[in-house]
């Protein structure tokens, strides 16, 4: 082998494997920095552009998240209310009954009539008090809840308004409606009758929207939890793993500079033959 003082081969091999070794470390330190093997295009540009999609779709379905809940919460108020009102219609029935007694006098029927009519206005009162973010299911010409249902927005969950205002779709007891006579109940009571049957139907349809909302909602959440755990996936770093990689690159570095400090004293070695 031929020794020149210009051309250090096992220097600049020495100096090769050093330079690879501390690339290496840097790129470590910054997965263990980080958190993350892919954090950048640069360090996987398909991954990376896989993981920025993903993180998109997640991050959409934070608002699809927040329309379900907005709607169920909405529903939610409306079946309250509607349940309130519900048990108002009962107890107005049990005043219709009990007024349309032909025994009652004049003071026992003005009491009866005294509490109909306030749990009939007590009705309105609950109608008007079932807002929630400005939308109110069962006033008089309440609009339809529509929630989104995917981060395209094309897809959406419909709960339909329910009127359950007085002499509405469904609660056909009229703001007049009184139990001051015998006919005057037993009208009353007809009313009353038909009311309870509409509103417990619309109760069923509230809450099944409400249900399917909730549902929905779960789904959407699990759904997200899997987005991130799959972009967690594709660009977290093992840190069991780069923390023992780094040790034995530190070691491997250092062995680098003891093996580039052997070579560059290879042409001081020269100096032997001319003495």
């Amino acid at each position: 082998m031929s020794a020149s003082i210009n051309t250090n081969v096992a220097s600049m091999l020495a100096m090769q494997n050093l330079s690879r070794t501390q690339s290496e470390l840097t790129t470590t330190q910054a997965r263990i920095a980080t958190g993350q093997k892919v954090s950048s295009a640069k360090d996987n540009g398909a991954i990376f552009a896989i993981a920025t999609n993903m993180r998109g779709s997640s991050l959409a379905l934070n608002a699809v998240r927040e329309s379900l809940q907005r709607g169920q919460s909405s529903t939610d108020v409306a079946l309250a209310a509607g349940e309130t009102i519900s048990d108002l219609l009962n107890q107005m029935k049990e005043k219709a009954l009990s007024a349309a007694d032909t025994q009652l006098n004049s003071s026992s029927r003005n009491a009866m009539n005294a509490d109909f009519t306030a749990l009939r206005d007590q009705i309105t009162k609950a109608v008007n008090n079932a807002n929630f973010n400005g939308f109110n299911l069962i006033k008089s010409g309440g609009t339809d809840i529509t929630a989104l249902a995917d981060e395209s927005g094309s897809s959406k969950i419909t709960v339909a308004a329910q009127d359950l205002s007085l002499d509405g779709g469904n609660v056909t007891v009229e703001s007049g409606t009184d139990v001051s006579t015998t006919s005057n109940a037993s009208a009353a009571l007809t009313l009353v009758n038909a009311s309870i049957k509409n509103v417990s139907l619309a109760l069923a349809k509230l809450g099944s929207g409400s249900k399917a909302l909730a549902t929905h909602l779960s789904f959407v959440n699990k759904l997200q939890d899997a987005i991130d755990a799959g972009v967690g996936n594709i660009v977290d770093a093992d840190l069991a793993k780069e923390s023992a990689k780094i040790q034995a690159l530190q070691t491997k570095q250092q062995l680098g500079f003891q093996a580039l400090s052997i070579a560059n004293q290879g042409p001081s070695s020269l100096l032997s033959l001319f003495r």
